[in-house]
Parts: C-alpha cells; sequence; structure tokens
C-alpha cells in the first residue's frame, strides 16, 4: 500500500494511523483491529490482554526514573462511524479507507476518517512504540463498539487497571480540556389504546423543514422539536376543532431533535380544521423565523370515509402529555459556565397496533439530577396511564474541583502557548463517565487534536494540531512523576 502520510510529523503517529485506517474497523466489526492491536503488543514485547467485548489493554513499564510512579491510563476507541457517499463503492466490512492530504487536513475519498477516535489510538500507539520518551507505567486501554453505546467500556473489567489517573484522547478541539460529560438514560412511555370508529374527511399534518440535531450537543441551541412542537398544534386546535387522531410519528432515535413529525387526522369539519390549522401554523412559523428559517409545514386534504381512531380517553391522554411534558433544557450548572447541566429530549412518537410509545433521552453531568428528572417523568407517566420503562443507562462523568491533571496541562499548555486552555464540559456522553464509575477516585481529563465534521463524509482532521496535541501529551506524561 502506497504511503499516503509518510512524510509528515510526528511521523510514527501517522504511520500507525495509516495502518489502522487500512483495517475495517466499523462498530461491531472489531475482530480485526482488536487483532492488529495483540499483535502490535507481541512485536513490542509487551503485555496484554483481550477481553470478550474486544477490548485490548497495552501495558508498558516505567521508563527510567519513573520506576515508583504511580501508572497512568491512556484511552481510546477502535471503532468508527462508516458513512459514506453515494457514489461511493467502499464495503466497509471488508476495505480499508483511502486517505488523502489538502493543506494542513487529512480526510478520506468519499467516506468518514475515522479520526474519532483513531487518531488517539495513533498517538496511543507511538507513544508504547518510543523508547525515547520519560513516562511513569502505562496502561492503554482501547475500546471497542463506542460509537453504538459505549459497548466496550460497558463490559470492561476495570480491576485489570491499577491506574488513578486517566488521559482520553477522544476530544476535538485542541484548544479546550475537557473536565465533564453527561450521563444518560433512555425512558420509553407506552399509552394502550382501542380504537373507535369515526367518519369524516382525513386531514394530513406534516411538521418538515426543522434544522433538528444532537440531543446533547445541540440542546441549548434553539432547534425546535417537531414532536414537542406537533403536541403544541394539536392542543391548541383541539379547543377550537373537534378531530380524531389515526396515528402521530416522528423520529426514530431517542437521541436526536427530531426535525419531522406527521399527523393523520379526521374531522368532521374539515374545512373549520384546515383553516385553524393553516391559520395556527402562519402564526407558529412567523413567531420560529429567526430560529427556523426553513420550516415548511403542509396540510392535505384527503378522502372522505370511515376511519378507525384512537378512542377519547386515549386521545386526550396522548395529546396532554404531548402539549405539557418538559422539553429541552432543564437546568444549567452553575459551576461550568453555559454548560447544559440537565435536558430532556422527546426523539421518536410512534402509533403501534394497540399503543403509541413516547421515547426520550434523559441527560445530566449531575447523576442525582437524572435520577430526580426520571422519578418525575415516570410520575407523569403513570399519573396519565402510560406505563413506562428506563434502559440504556450510562453514567455522568461529574466534574471535580481539585484535579492534578487538569492543573498539570494547564501549566504545559500555557507554557506552550502563553495562555490556559479553555476548560470546557459536554452534555453528551464521553466513555470517562463509565471509567469515573468504575474506579475510585479517578482523575480524568479528555484531549484532543481539531477534527471537524465527525461522523461525516466532511471529516477531516488537522495534521498541525495533531503534532501540537502530541506534544502536550508526551510532556504531560514526563511531568505525571
Amino acid at each position: 500500500m502506497m504511503k499516503i502520510l509518510s512524510n509528515l510529523e510526528p511521523a510514527r503517529v501517522f504511520h500507525y494511523f495509516e495502518e489502522i485506517s487500512a483495517i475495517p474497523r466499523g462498530s461491531g466489526h472489531m475482530e480485526a483491529i482488536s487483532r492488529y492491536c495483540m499483535a502490535f503488543a507481541e512485536a513490542h514485547g509487551l503485555r496484554a490482554i483481550r477481553d470478550e467485548a474486544n477490548n485490548v489493554i497495552i501495558y508498558k513499564e516505567a521508563s527510567c526514573g519513573y520506576e515508583k510512579s504511580k501508572p497512568v491510563i491512556l484511552q481510546g476507541h477502535l471503532d468508527i462511524v462508516c458513512q459514506k457517499d453515494a457514489d461511493s463503492t467502499i464495503d466497509f466490512e471488508n476495505e480499508g479507507l483511502t486517505l488523502y492530504t489538502e493543506g494542513d487536513y487529512i480526510r478520506a475519498r468519499g467516506t468518514t476518517l475515522g479520526a474519532d477516535n483513531g487518531i488517539a489510538v495513533a498517538m496511543i500507539l507511538s507513544v508504547l512504540e518510543s523508547d525515547s520518551l520519560a513516562h511513569p507505567p502505562l496502561e492503554a486501554v482501547f475500546t471497542t463498539d463506542e460509537e453504538i453505546g459505549m459497548i466496550g467500556a460497558g463490559k470492561l473489567s476495570m480491576n485489570v487497571l491499577k491506574g488513578k489517573k486517566m488521559i482520553n484522547l477522544d476530544a476535538e478541539d485542541p484548544e479546550t480540556i475537557t473536565v465533564s460529560c453527561a450521563g444518560g438514560i433512555c425512558l420509553k412511555m407506552t399509552l394502550p389504546y382501542v380504537r373507535k370508529a369515526a367518519t369524516g374527511r382525513r386531514i394530513k399534518l406534516v411538521l418538515q423543514g426543522l434544522i433538528g440535531g444532537h440531543s446533547g450537543v445541540e440542546i441549548d441551541k434553539g432547534r425546535v422539536n417537531a414532536n414537542v412542537l406537533m403536541g403544541r398544534i394539536l392542543n391548541h386546535c383541539i379547543q377550537v376543532a373537534n378531530f380524531s387522531i389515526i396515528s402521530v410519528d416522528g423520529g426514530d432515535r431517542d437521541n436526536v431533535i427530531t426535525n419531522r413529525c406527521v399527523a393523520d387526522l379526521v374531522a368532521s369539519n374539515a374545512d373549520a380544521l384546515f383553516k385553524e390549522l393553516e391559520a395556527y401554523l402562519a402564526v407558529v412559523k412567523a413567531e420560529l423565523a429567526d430560529r427556523e428559517p426553513n420550516f415548511a409545514p403542509q396540510i392535505q386534504l384527503l378522502e372522505q370515509g370511515e376511519f378507525e381512531v384512537l378512542a377519547d380517553n386515549a386521545q386526550k391522554a396522548l395529546i396532554f402529555a404531548l402539549g405539557s411534558a418538559p422539553s429541552g433544557v432543564i437546568d444549567m450548572s452553575m459551576t461550568i459556565a453555559g454548560l447544559v447541566e440537565t435536558s430532556l429530549n422527546l426523539g421518536v412518537l410512534k402509533t403501534e397496533k394497540d399503543n403509541v410509545a413516547m421515547t426520550f433521552s434523559i441527560r445530566s453531568n449531575k447523576s442525582t439530577a437524572m435520577t430526580a428528572l426520571l422519578e418525575k417523568m415516570q410520575a407523569f407517566a403513570g399519573g396519565m396511564g402510560f406505563s413506562f420503562e428506563s434502559y440504556g443507562y450510562y453514567p455522568p462523568w461529574e466534574f471535580k474541583d481539585h484535579s492534578e491533571l487538569q492543573a498539570l496541562y494547564k501549566q504545559i499548555y500555557k507554557k506552550h502557548y502563553g495562555r490556559e486552555p479553555i476548560v470546557t464540559a459536554i452534555h453528551a456522553g464521553l466513555e470517562c463517565g463509565i471509567f469515573a464509575a468504575g474506579i475510585q477516585e479517578l482523575d480524568c481529563i479528555a484531549i484532543g487534536p481539531r477534527l471537524e465534521a465527525v461522523h461525516t463524509t466532511g471529516e477531516q482532521l488537522s495534521i498541525s494540531s495533531t503534532k501540537e496535541t502530541y506534544e502536550l501529551l508526551t510532556e504531560l506524561l514526563e511531568r505525571c512523576k
């Protein structure tokens, strides 16, 4: 294979990034990359273990003079998100990526780059290979299937690790140091119903053209949730025009601010309902123009006939739940400026054969606040005749005021750049939360080079910031004595 990155510095980091980019490693297909890591350890005389989830832990003894130092954990994940352009013929299960450089950036031709989190793996392998770096004992942890629910980290036995300091390399901005992330849990509320017959004309209401987005990263950006907006519209219209609901559906992932929702309605006086919908949608569109400029709702008058609709009690409970459930930002942090601390997102609304299901993503950077919101929503559900279940829990990584790693990294960064890094937290999940829950007193930070448009075919990695991040990482290890 022709080497594309061979002339870049730091040479061994980009050597390993190119090597692992040739290995298929989409989420759910971890065998090959896991074997590669074990082969690397054997070739370099390093002790390594691989567990049933294909997580790999490679151990390296301390360098000379650091024998009495405590171990440091280096961590990144092996899997990547596999997206490709419409004209790409790549077989992600059997083929590697085609890399190229353009200015300061590395990209992949027609696909995601996989620098999330391949560049972390490459940096860690470069550290493990080197005989010239000064460092304490190292425990390099490569986890699997992070992109589909942090599955590998969740299955990792933490008792194989002795370190109490951890450097996660899954951040995407070299000017920041991440010190906290949200935990999360899904809540599914299910409303059983029976149907009745209703005669009238069908009206299809489509809410579309909303921006949408990630319910962690963009929950505070003013994005309108189509499911929640549908609740508002139905709640308004039922006050002035009678109708019955055949179905209402929006979204397919709980962690996405859904941008489309469709209601199938029946009205005996369809003209009156149509006019009310038309008038109220004009009001809503004007109200949202500054935040949702592409909002383009549609109302369709369809056939006359007899239809099976939700019985009155179920319809009333559904409209009430959609119209009154909390949504979006619930609380802001008083510790970290600008951080959304707790949020709620109605990601999925689906009319099934005999029930309507509402699935929420609950997030918080504080475990107690997340539990409190879950209990509140369970009470909300039970009070209206919904059954409920929760699943998919992952713990938050809570902010620590006193962190030796934070202090060291700030000192090193300031020495290099004349200013301190931006201390930040994210309202999305990182594997740090799982490690912090499993290792008592863990001191952890997350850093990383500049990555843009991750999880898309426009993903790109800054070459210069990779060099800078690697230099900061190696100096940080040198200072952990």
